[in-house]
């Protein structure tokens, strides 16, 4: 019971043992005269006409058997014999298979068909002589008999030994025979002859073969057969012929020494099975070669790869056969060789001794020529029939029911791994409830298994290792009548018997069913075994995919009018994409007008000092606002101005949007508490759903969170427009429920590729469209590698890693899902990093754009001088640290002159401040920038705009005095000024590319693409009509999971574990920040009339 490819094969001994050098060994009593003697065995010609089988029989009876070797030596001795009396024209019986030197190419072998059973017809072999010579017929016609004895009186040894040494002188001759066979392995026939000469050495000769001249005799015969070529072989049969019989006889010999012990001589018996498989298969042809003897036989023919769809190799006479799957299955395998060759070899002795075998061994093969052709994992399994005249019944009883009684049979099972086979023949035509249960029988409520049994199934059962749970002890069967209303009584025959599956794993060196399984043909004499290989089989670390032709895609395509399911499948998914690619860029372009950060108009011109704020609109319905809305930062030192966050440009605080402002102050605040909020309530929907600010001190860095989620609504929420928050915590910023919240909202819009479609980030630099585009580009891969995968082959050996319930995952399960991993994500990742990590391309803006008309300064009047005047010195003032008093509103330009006292006290304080710092660094800068305005104003202006000249003049010329004095100020400050401590900056996650690289990405996108699109194509034209549609409606169950089930886990789970690691969300810095900050120096330039403060 077994299936192996490269170490079970039969060898069909050939040479005559003339000599039987053990006496506990008998050959049988001689009990007919011998009227010829050669050696120690007489040959007995019997004239009686018998059939075959008749013939056999009587020489049993006279304590012989029918020759069953002819070689050269006795082919000479028979020509002599011949010659002394006249049988030329006589045919005599020998046994069947018998090898010879000489091989008539029998018509009837030459028909021979392995692929159907039927056409194995019973041949036997009979002999003719003069010359002597082999041939074979129907076992049913009579003929002559040739019967061997051995002979044990000592005048027949004495003869036998007399004619040998007559023969030719022996001893060291025949020991140089075996070193000439190693200088002579480049010479067949030199080294055929002398493995001849050695073989009648030993076959007289006691104690041999001894274990190191019988290893070194197959070691130079196979190194020999090695070199020979197909084309020599085939020009010279008889000397294959001689390497067979000579292998053969060398092995017959050798199992002959009651010593000999198979567990010792593994390595010879598989030097022996690869010298007889070079051998065979030098000589194959299209005829299939068929040697037979009583201990097994072996059958060898070439096929081409299409010839051996659902072939048929073997017969029961033969002692087993094996029947392929169909060529679809094999075509992966063998589909590119022009020629295989098939051999099989059967055993009724098994080689490998186990008390778990039992019946027929056998070995199935193919090969190229040159060598084996593995076949594993294969869809379609290949069918073993195995003859086991043995069989191991455990019970036959015979019991009768009605149909209120019922049967119950106990099982002993030892052996977990036997497979049972419950068996039963009813009188009449019924059906059968059986029910499978341990340690006590079924019942209603228990039993493990249950199966209806009628005619159509032959009343069999198949109890598999499975069903028996790998438990061994007392397992019990119950059998009852099924709607059966009859009073007449039914009797069972019932039989149960135990069969297993096995192959020889010559790795392990152990009988193994690794890959096999019993089938349902099994019979109490025949074992159906169900194999999805043909060579060692052991778990695998790679999965292959369904095998496709490539070279046939012509062929293939050209079916699309019999088969269009995938084609019309891959045309929605395109023509969706195309659909969905329209609105995204369209939504795109949209968004990439909001994408910018606002540099705040009512910023002061001179102001340095700069914060980010950016604020998220909430997603619920109507969170976004048309109201005007305000702000208020209140700091630790100072507070701001209230600013009105606009952009004239875009809109703002729509539902959803996350909108950043830059915002620029004469000086620090210090650390921030409170942000205020509040909006005119105008427009049509002012109500204003704010979910968090950001503040971020873009000098040192540092981070201000506001929780905010309420409603800024008169009519929602508390009903308020004006809200003050407080800044968050360091353990409500690092809180489970924030992090997790944060990461999550990320995660959708960002993370999972599908949703992301519908509301990315606004900030992100990864478009609607290239979103679209990999989704595309992963659905199209994900369809190529689920089509490649599909309906493989399940590996029985697989082990499982994961069992719930009846839900099972085995390692090939894993591999495979590693393994498509591997194929689609690696390409799919980079492509999405690519356009993940592009910085965007930074346009200069146009003259329309340039920064004149950003700042239009206002015409240059006395009241407009008053009022920049009034405001530096209010600015100023705000802060305490400044210790400068508000001044009051300047009415006239006799103000200006105390005005620009106050400010020139302002700077004398400032620079009797010895330490410097921030403050004094961007609050002189301020001063200074706002004095470089006033007097580039007042140069404008001339006298008549004063109530006299010399007011004029005195204010321009304070006004130049304190622009020096600022400017000497500031620059102290700065050189004098600590370095800031600023919050280390984190190392970028990822490397920033620049904007061209997104050609890259399109290019790899596109490809990828197109290579999915038509290996799907390929493998759906391939699968045909009735499995892409199986295929297609899986693919939708895959992707469901995918989207709606494994995604959405994937961002869930990467939110947990980053709020369990209290890892809160980063605050990116974006390009568009250091644009704004371009922006503003640009004003500031303009503003100031220099270059540079």
């Amino acid at each position: 019971m077994l299936l192996q490819t490269i170490i079970l094969l039969w060898i069909s001994y050939g040479r005559l043992s003339l000599t039987e050098k053990c006496e506990t060994c008998p050959y049988g009593n001689l009990t007919a005269s011998c009227e010829f003697v050669w050696q120690n065995v007489c040959l007995e010609f019997v004239e009686e006409s018998k059939t075959w089988n008749q013939a056999r029989s009587s020489c049993e009876e006279r304590g012989g058997k029918l020759l069953n070797v002819l070689n050269n030596s006795i082919q000479m001795f028979l020509s002599n014999i011949t010659r002394e009396k006249n049988t030329r024209n006589f045919t005599w019986w020998v046994e069947k298979g018998v090898q010879a030197h000489h091989r008539d190419p029998s018509p009837s072998l030459k028909r021979l068909k392995t692929e159907k059973v039927e056409a194995l017809k019973e041949l036997c072999t009979y002999m003719k002589l003069n010359p002597p010579r082999l041939l074979t017929s129907d076992c049913s016609k009579r003929r002559g008999f040739l019967c061997t004895h051995t002979s044990r009186s000592p005048t027949n040894l004495k003869n036998a030994k007399a004619s040998s040494d007559a023969a030719r002188p022996r001893t060291k001759r025949d020991l140089s025979d075996l070193d000439q066979m190693n200088t002579n392995v480049n010479n067949m026939i030199e080294l055929v002859t002398n493995a001849e000469r050695f073989l009648s050495y030993m076959e007289i000769t006691v104690e041999e073969p001894t274990d190191d001249h019988r290893d070194k005799f197959i070691e130079y015969l196979l190194a020999g057969t090695e070199k020979v070529t197909r084309s020599v072989a085939q020009a010279n049969p008889a000397i294959i012929d001689s390497i067979i019989n000579c292998t053969n006889a060398i092995f017959y010999l050798a199992t002959q020494k009651c010593d000999f012990d198979h567990s010792q001589t593994k390595q010879f018996f598989e030097n022996v099975v690869k010298l007889i498989q070079k051998a065979s298969l030098l000589l194959v042809g299209t005829t299939p070669t068929v040697s037979r003897t009583q201990l097994g036989s072996v059958i060898t023919r070439a096929y081409t790869p299409e010839e051996l769809s659902n072939a048929v190799v073997g017969s029961q006479e033969d002692g087993g056969m094996v029947k392929l799957p169909s060529f679809s299955a094999l075509q992966s395998s063998i589909g590119k060789y022009k020629d295989v060759i098939a051999q099989m070899a059967t055993f009724s002795v098994n080689p490998y001794p186990s008390e778990n075998i039992s019946g027929t061994v056998c070995n199935f093969m193919l090969s190229d020529g040159n060598s084996e052709i593995k076949l594993q994992n294969l869809s379609e399994v290949v069918e073993i029939f195995l003859y086991r005249p043995n069989n191991s019944a455990l019970t036959n009883t015979t019991v009768v029911l009605t149909k209120n009684t019922k049967s119950v049979s106990q099982i002993n099972v030892s052996d977990t791994e036997m497979t049972i086979l419950f068996n039963v023949e009813p009188s009449i035509n019924v059906s059968l409830a059986v029910f499978l249960s341990y340690n006590s029988p079924p019942n209603s409520t228990y039993f493990h298994n249950s199966t209806i049994l009628s005619h159509s199934e032959d009343y069999r059962w198949l109890i598999t290792p499975e069903m028996l749970q790998n438990t061994s002890g007392t397992w019990y069967v119950e059998a009852r009548l099924v709607n059966f209303t009859l009073e007449t009584e039914v009797t069972l025959n019932i039989n149960t018997y135990l069969t297993r599956c096995l192959y020889w794993h010559t790795n392990k060196e152990e009988w193994s069913d690794d890959g096999c399984r019993v089938g349902e043909k099994s019979t109490p004499e025949l074992t159906h075994c169900l194999c999805n290989h043909l060579t060692l089989f052991g778990s695998s670390f790679f999965v292959m995919p369904n095998y496709v032709d490539v070279s046939r895609t012509a062929e293939l395509f050209a079916t699309v009018n019999e088969n269009f399911v995938v084609l019309a499948l891959l045309c929605a998914f395109y023509g969706l994409y195309l659909i969905t690619l329209l609105w995204a860029c369209y939504a795109d372009r949209r968004a990439s007008s909001k994408r910018k950060i606002t540099l705040l108009e009512d910023n002061h011109p001179g102001t340095h000092y700069n914060y980010l704020i950016g604020i998220q609109t909430g997603h619920r319905r109507g969170a976004g606002t048309s109201a005007n809305v305000t702000v208020k930062l209140i700091g630790t030192e100072a507070d701001s101005t209230i600013h009105t966050l606009t952009d004239p440009e875009k809109p703002v605080f729509e539902r959803g949007s996350f909108d950043m402002f830059l915002l620029s102050t004469p000086y620090p605040l210090g650390e921030l508490k409170n942000l205020r909020l509040q909006h005119d309530n105008s427009g049509g929907h002012p109500s204003w759903y704010v979910s968090k600010v950001t503040v971020q001190d873009l000098q040192s860095k540092n981070v201000w969170h506001f929780f905010c989620n309420c409603w800024l609504s008169s009519d929602q929420g508390d009903g308020m427009t004006k809200k003050t928050f407080n800044s968050a915590k360091t353990n409500e910023i690092a809180s489970f429920r924030n992090i997790f919240q944060s990461r999550t909202s990320t995660g959708f819009r960002d993370e999972h590729i599908w949703v992301s479609i519908v509301d990315p980030p606004s900030r992100s630099p990864f478009t609607r469209a290239q979103r679209v585009s990999c989704c595309m580009s992963l659905l199209l891969c994900t369809m190529a590698i689920n089509i490649a995968f599909w309906n493989i082959p399940v590996d029985p050996n697989s082990a499982v890693v994961v069992s719930i319930g009846s839900l099972q995952m085995t390692w090939q399960d894993v591999m495979v899902g590693v393994q498509s991993g591997l194929l689609m994500f690696p390409i799919n990742i980079l492509i999405i990093t690519i356009f993940r990590s592009i910085r965007p391309r930074i346009v200069s803006n146009s003259k329309k754009d340039g920064p004149d008309e950003i700042f239009k300064p206002q015409a240059v009047t006395i009241p407009t001088v008053l009022n920049e005047t009034e405001k530096m010195i209010s600015l100023v003032s705000m802060n305490p640290r400044n210790k400068m008093q508000e001044v009051l509103k300047l009415e006239a330009s006799y103000d200006l002159v105390p005005a620009l006292d106050r400010l020139h006290v302002f700077i004398q304080h400032m620079q009797g401040e010895s330490e410097s710092d921030n403050h004094w660094v961007y609050c002189s800068k301020f001063l200074l920038a706002s004095l470089c305005h006033l007097l580039m104003n007042l140069e404008k202006l001339d006298a008549k705009n004063f109530s006299c000249p010399e007011e004029y003049q005195r204010v321009l010329n304070n006004t130049n005095l304190l622009v020096r004095k600022a400017e000497m100020v500031f620059s102290s400050h700065l050189s004098n000024c600590p370095v800031p401590v600023r919050k280390k900056k984190k190392t970028p996650t990822g490397v920033k590319l620049p904007w061209w690289c997104v050609f890259i990405g399109w290019f790899l996108l596109v490809s990828i693409s197109g290579i999915s699109t038509y290996f799907t194509l390929l493998y759906g034209f391939q699968y045909g009509k009735e499995k892409s549609i199986k295929w297609v409606m899986s693919l939708g169950l895959s992707l469901f999971e995918s989207i709606f089930i494994l995604q959405p886990l994937k961002v869930i789970g990467v939110a947990v574990f980053f709020a369990l690691l209290l890892k809160p969300v980063a605050v990116e810095e974006t390009e568009e920040a250091a644009q704004a900050l371009l922006e503003q120096q640009d004003r500031c330039r303009r503003y100031t009339g220099r270059d540079a403060l």
